[in-house]
């Protein structure tokens, strides 16, 4: 067969992501562009400038097929075929995302964020969910408002944020997230962030709530209790709670090198004694096994622990059956990184970096829908595999009898997948089930 022997170019215009037709489909469905606009999104500065509903969109475009940083987003202003679908005249440049985004503060967070992550909730139709609360450590390079040094184990001594994030597992969506700065500790403001996401979801059932050492404190677990909600959080290894797994004679094994005990435990700062579920696995059996050593009693050294506070009173073993299922907030965490760009949109203000990132988790929310509610597909693909597999479709426009048609470039048994899923999008309306929730 012969190589290229002659390039010609051609006028007509091109992208290279006509998938992105199926969220623009799913955008319409869901109502979202109308929500957006009864929020109180920052007004355009003059009579050129862009709609703030439209820079939104514009930026969970970017993200979706693949913006690491406002600079990136900048691509949409060149695709005259990703305008043509989304139906913009004009695609924003960085300076503008940049000056949309800084005229966030506090207050407009709050009243743009919680009422459209409260709705969006409200579309899907779950009631008796579970809550997993974590904390993660973003790392910055400059000297942005809020970045400070404080606990980083990859990157010691590097400025950071100290995100607090709160994720639903059974429907694998962020419920709620705040932007702290990097010097505060897991559980600082807690209190108040679970009386936000609360109200979110205040037309749901919260059934759990589950939750890693760094909540480990009285404050927090009162207030759990004050709320009568169920919670299951990893104990701290203070010394007092080492001391107290090591006087433990009582284990159970429930499966091969792994044993379980319950005891009553009254910290000192306590009022009450509450319940504690200790796992210890054998290290000889089982040398890959997770968990703390207790370093300071010899014969210590053959387990690793684990343990868990909880107002539960469900067989020790359910407690932590139903624990080790939180590892799934991790998942997100590393998803919305490494697709999402979480750690890399950044500003010097800080409140306009914190609107930016609750927009990437409106973003990720969105493209959760997506995968569930449309594609229904058994395993979770990440946004890079759906890039591959239904956005990253090479796409033209034509225009005839004054019939605007995107043409697609498909074949086989790929053309009738995506044929079904253009058919399948626009019905989608909400609200939605989940047949997993």
């Amino acid at each position: 067969m012969g190589g290229i022997d002659k390039i010609e170019f051609s006028d007509h215009s091109v992208t290279a992501w006509g998938g992105m037709k199926l969220m623009k489909d799913l955008l319409d469905a869901s109502g979202m562009r109308d929500k957006l606009s009864e929020l109180p999104l920052p007004e355009k500065g003059s009579n050129r400038g862009y709609d703030p509903v439209q820079i939104m969109e514009c930026f969970w475009v970017s993200i979706w097929i693949g913006a690491g940083r406002f600079s990136h987003s900048a691509y949409l202003r060149f695709d005259d075929v990703l305008k043509q679908i989304f139906q913009w005249k004009q695609a924003p440049s960085q300076s503008t995302y940049s000056r949309y985004f800084a005229k966030f503060n506090w207050k407009r967070n709050t009243e743009t964020f919680v009422p459209l992550f409260q709705w969006f909730h409200n579309q899907i139709r779950f009631n008796n969910l579970t809550l997993d609360l974590d904390s993660t450590v973003v790392t910055r390079y400059g000297e942005q408002e809020g970045a400070k040094k404080g606990y980083n184990p990859k990157k010691p001594g590097r400025n950071s944020h100290h995100p607090l994030m709160a994720f639903i597992p059974e429907v694998r969506m962020v419920a709620n997230a705040w932007l702290r700065q990097g010097n505060t500790g897991s559980s600082n403001n807690a209190k108040a962030f679970l009386e936000e996401t609360m109200e979110i979801l205040k037309e749901k059932k919260v059934g759990l709530i589950r939750c890693d050492s760094g909540f480990y404190t009285n404050d927090f677990l009162s207030e759990l209790e004050r709320k009568a909600l169920n919670y299951i959080t990893a104990v701290k290894f203070y010394p007092t709670i080492k001391r107290e797994l090591l006087c433990l004679s009582d284990w159970i094994e429930i499966k091969r090198g792994v044993e379980i005990c319950e005891f009553e435990y009254q910290s000192p700062d306590w009022k009450r004694p509450r319940r504690i579920v200790a796992v210890r696995k054998s290290i000889e059996k089982l040398p890959k096994s997770t968990g703390k050593l207790l370093l300071f009693d010899e014969p210590a050294g053959r387990y690793r622990y684990s343990a868990y506070v909880t107002n539960m009173d469900l067989p020790a073993e359910q407690i932590w059956e139903m624990y080790k299922q939180r590892g799934d907030a991790e998942n997100r965490i590393k998803e919305l990184k490494y697709d999402f760009a979480l750690d890399t949109f950044c500003m010097n203000n800080f409140w306009g970096t914190e609107a930016a990132f609750r927009s990437i988790l409106m973003a990720y929310n969105m493209l959760a829908l997506f995968r569930q509610v449309v594609l229904k597909m058994k395993s979770q693909a990440t946004l890079s595999t759906l890039r591959f597999k239904c956005f990253a479709l090479g796409a033209w426009i034509t225009k005839h009898a004054r019939i605007t048609t995107l043409k697609i470039s498909a074949t086989g048994e790929k053309r009738r997948w995506l044929d079904a899923l253009f058919d399948t999008v626009p019905k989608k309306h909400p609200p939605y089930f989940f047949l997993n929730a």
